[in-house]
């Protein structure tokens, strides 16, 4: 992350000079305009008490229009400094983000799907967002260097005394603000894992919505819900308290700090005294945004920390093949040794079975590269799955899964997650083998009709043979299909089924189907049974016999 931050910040360099500067001149003026109001209004208190010759004497010009000039230019400052940082941070993030998500697509399938939907969203939003803070608050310590030089040199009227005294107090309120800080930490880190708790929660009580509401359980999803807004609201209400804490803190040491130089200040007069005060409130409250800036770094730290275990994971993700091409042509063999003696060649049609928790699914999964291949489970092209590239892998399967998931998009976003070049024609010809082109032409829009989350425009059998016609678009040699007509009539089954074997007769995809409905499987030439096939501490275990028919 750190590497993919410092490239992005020279490529926006000159934004984020220019807010450097303006932030160093924000803080002078700032400063600079607090003293010299605070010596000019005593000073001319004091002519005027004086009497009328010493007010008619006072030059009030030049310090008025001092005030004035500092006045513009701390306003224009902190607009170009607020303009500069967050244009630089905003065109960094524009490449920080993709890259972010692209690691959570392209990392090894045991670490992505470990991520829960609260975590990842976290990740996305909490961790990105304070990374981005950190670009937009990159100048703040060039205000507060700005600040604590300008007043210090405003303190150097007064005398020594002054400038030790505030700088003691500097001193003093950075270690202070230092161990608050250790300690606003650790409540934002258990603040920020109970917010992903409650999104885990969420999502979880979501997906189970309707299940819910059948069982009467709407009131005791609502309490758990409840618990973790508790324990999110209490880690937040800490994190809110010690940073409350560190602002009374802070107010503290600037009021002691004014009151301290003023009195040392006092001898070389009331207007300069006056002039050391306000120099002595700002130099320490230079120093706040600096002490926040060091939190929010550290908090960023913490996101980067986070985000470098996804981008340091993450492989290259395999180039798409063409639409047109030819999956055959770069068919492998594939050979499972526990199931069966003969490797299976290219354009087989292929049904596992067994009973239900035997493996079948997870062999799939294996196959693609979801689950770890433990050596000797199979091979492709002679060689062991363990050795080869998640990408080499998935260029040779096209995979439905049992409980296949959709976009919140269209139907053509849908469809063409796999083959991003296809046309019209070809994603109609998808649609009609999985028996649902009239149901997609009757929608409005058409292919490019939005279909909600999670396909809610469809029906579950209609969501189900679109993920299917998604899988047939993948122009891979290998067709993987867990159950793909399950919960469908007997006539949508036989339409399917007859889609199936006219696309499987034009393009000679292999195929691997599990299923337990009989119709699909006449799809197939040759069966092998599963006996045992399941995740061990030790690695996959396999046992079985081949039936040829």
């Amino acid at each position: 992350m750190r590497q993919l931050l410092a490239t992005e910040r020279r490529r926006h360099s000159g934004l984020f000079q220019a807010a450097a500067a303006c932030a160093a001149l924000l803080g002078l003026a700032s400063v600079a305009l607090l003293g010299v109001s605070g010596w000019f209004i005593t000073a001319a208190a004091a002519a005027g008490v004086s009497g009328l010759a010493m007010a008619q004497a006072f030059n009030y010009l030049l310090p008025s229009a001092a005030i004035r000039l500092l006045a513009i230019a701390r306003t224009g400052a902190r607009y170009g400094e607020r303009l500069c940082s967050h244009e630089a941070a905003l065109r960094s993030l524009a490449r920080v983000r993709p890259a972010i998500f692209g690691a959570l697509c392209a990392a090894p399938a045991e670490r992505s799907l470990a991520v829960s939907t609260g975590e990842a969203v976290t990740a996305m939003v909490q961790d990105v967002e304070a990374i981005e803070a950190q670009q937009v608050r990159r100048s703040v310590p060039w205000t507060a260097a700005a600040g604590v030089l300008t007043g210090l040199a405003l303190l150097a009227f007064g005398g020594w005394p002054p400038l030790v005294a505030t700088l003691g107090c500097g001193a003093l309120l950075v270690l202070a603000g230092g161990f608050g800080a250790r300690r606003v930490r650790s409540a934002a880190q258990a603040s920020r894992a109970a917010m992903g708790a409650l999104k885990d929660e969420l999502a979880w009580l979501s997906a189970h919505d309707a299940e819910l509401h059948c069982h009467d359980l709407a009131a005791w999803a609502g309490q758990r819900v409840v618990t973790q807004d508790q324990a999110l609201a209490k880690a937040q209400r800490r994190q809110l308290r010690l940073m409350a804490g560190l602002d009374a803190v802070l107010a503290l040491a600037s009021g002691f700090t004014a009151a301290l130089a003023f009195a040392l200040a006092r001898g070389a007069g009331a207007p300069v005294a006056a002039l050391c005060a306000l120099a002595a409130v700002m130099t320490v409250e230079s120093l706040a945004p600096l002490l926040r800036h060091a939190l929010q770094q550290a908090s960023a730290h913490e996101a980067e920390r986070r985000l470098d275990a996804l981008l340091g994971s993450a492989q290259a993700l395999p180039s798409p093949a063409p639409a047109d091409s030819t999956p055959a042509s770069t068919a492998a063999a594939l050979h499972l040794p526990a199931l069966s003696a003969s490797p299976l060649q290219p354009g087989e049609h292929v049904a596992l079975l067994g009973p239900s928790g035997c493996g079948k699914s997870t062999l799939l999964e294996t196959l693609l590269g979801l689950r770890p291949a433990v050596r000797g489970t199979a091979e492709l092209a002679g060689h062991d799955l363990a050795d080869l590239p998640v990408s080499t892998l998935r260029a040779q399967f096209a995979w439905l899964p049992q409980d296949a998931a959709l976009l919140a998009g269209s139907v053509r976003d849908n469809l063409t997650l796999g083959c991003g070049q296809a046309s019209d024609e070809q994603l109609w010809a998808a649609l009609q083998d999985a028996g649902l082109d009239r149901r997609i032409r009757a929608l409005p829009g058409g292919l490019d009709g939005w279909l909600g989350e999670d396909g809610a425009g469809l029906s579950g059998g209609e969501r189900r043979r679109l993920a299917l016609a998604r899988a047939c678009l993948v122009p891979a040699p290998w067709l993987l299909l867990d159950e793909p007509t399950e919960g469908l009539d007997a006539a949508t089954e036989a339409a399917v089924v007859a889609g199936l074997r006219r696309r499987l007769s034009l393009t000679g995809q292999g195929l691997l189907l599990v299923s337990h409905r009989p119709a699909p499987l006449a799809l197939c030439n040759r069966q092998l049974m599963l006996g045992r096939l399941q995740d061990s501490a030790n690695g996959l275990e396999q046992a079985g016999f081949e039936a040829v028919y």
